[in-house]
């Protein structure tokens, strides 16, 4: 049976800093669960949208590790940026991509793959300041 709400996250971003990328919603909409569908991640992205999605995912990833976690909240649009390759669904035999009851979880080894920036060690130069990232000092 379905419930009347959806599960808020506490402590997940609810926005990109300094942009209206958008993580989070702030309630259902009365219109219906928007369904989560992949989306084609074209090469020629911008380079804030890679930085939104690898910040989204990264925030996932902190929040949740490799647990299944319900769909709850968070933003349809920006799930399914991901969905598919590194957000899949926990039990694809029982998925209902239109439900906020919806169980997802990250698939680690896609996500090191196409992400490996948000995995590597704070030693590494290559690796970004997340902290800047998130306190809105990025560089475009």
């Amino acid at each position: 049976m379905a419930r009347d709400y959806m599960t808020k996250h506490k402590g997940f971003p609810g926005r990109f800093p300094g942009t209206d990328f958008q993580f989070t919603i702030r309630r259902a909409n009365p219109k219906g669960v928007t369904p989560l569908k992949a989306l084609e991640r074209y090469k020629d992205r911008k380079a804030l949208d890679k930085r939104v999605d690898a910040a989204f995912l990264m925030a996932l990833v902190e929040q949740f590790g490799e647990e299944p976690f319900e769909r709850g909240n968070l933003d349809a649009g920006r799930l399914s940026w991901l969905f598919g390759r590194e957000v899949v669904p926990a039990d694809p035999e029982d998925f209902d991509p239109a439900s906020y009851e919806a169980l997802l979880k990250v698939d680690m080894g896609r996500a090191m793959a196409s992400y490996p920036e948000i995995f590597a060690s704070d030693e590494d130069e290559e690796a970004p300041d997340w902290d800047e990232m998130w306190n809105g000092e990025q560089e475009d």
